[in-house]
């Protein structure tokens, strides 16, 4: 047999085992909308006791980091839940403050949820929450604090470390994620 023969027989084979693979489980195996998890909620649905604080540190590129969107979304339900909350971008954390993401131009999504921190934070502060971002996280980057969501606050480097003693003083719930 010839090297092509044997190349065209392995060639079938192989299409046979992936025809084979691919109809072990019926797709889809469920139809859409099926649950598949259970919905008991084990602790209580929390709210803020009067004067309590949550605080969250983020440490987490855009997009290269889901951390730094799931830390805004902690924040806002905190903030929903009657918290005072606030959210403190530093180091490479500070690129999720930037009003200029996008691609060609500015505003523009080039992949689906390009946006959504941007989205989110602008939720977050037209709903009473307080932004904190880096200055010197910014520069790291060679991105412009003019450049900075309308709302966030620009804040000194040496205030990361002040910012979590004041919350923790105050006894606020503190939230630090960190993710390169």
């Amino acid at each position: 047999m010839s090297d092509t023969a044997d190349a065209a027989t392995l060639d079938e084979t192989i299409a046979e085992l992936a025809q084979r693979s691919a109809a072990e489980i019926p797709h889809p195996s469920l139809p859409e909308g099926s649950t598949i998890y259970g919905t008991t909620k084990v602790f209580p649905d929390y709210r803020a006791e009067n004067g309590e604080s949550y605080f969250t540190l983020v440490h987490g590129i855009a997009h290269e980091s889901s951390v730094s969107f799931v830390a805004v979304l902690q924040a806002t339900r905190a903030l929903r839940k009657g918290f005072e909350a606030a959210v403190y971008f530093y180091g490479p954390g500070s690129l999720n403050c930037l009003a200029t993401r996008g691609f060609p131009t500015t505003g523009n999504s080039a992949f689906p949820g390009e946006h959504n921190i941007n989205n989110q934070l602008r939720t977050f502060i037209a709903e009473g929450g307080t932004v904190y971002c880096c200055r010197f996280g910014l520069s790291l980057h060679g991105a412009r604090e003019e450049d900075l969501i309308e709302g966030v606050i620009p804040t000194h480097p040496l205030d990361v470390q002040d910012a979590l003693i004041h919350y923790a003083r105050k006894g606020a719930i503190i939230n630090s994620t960190y993710q390169l």
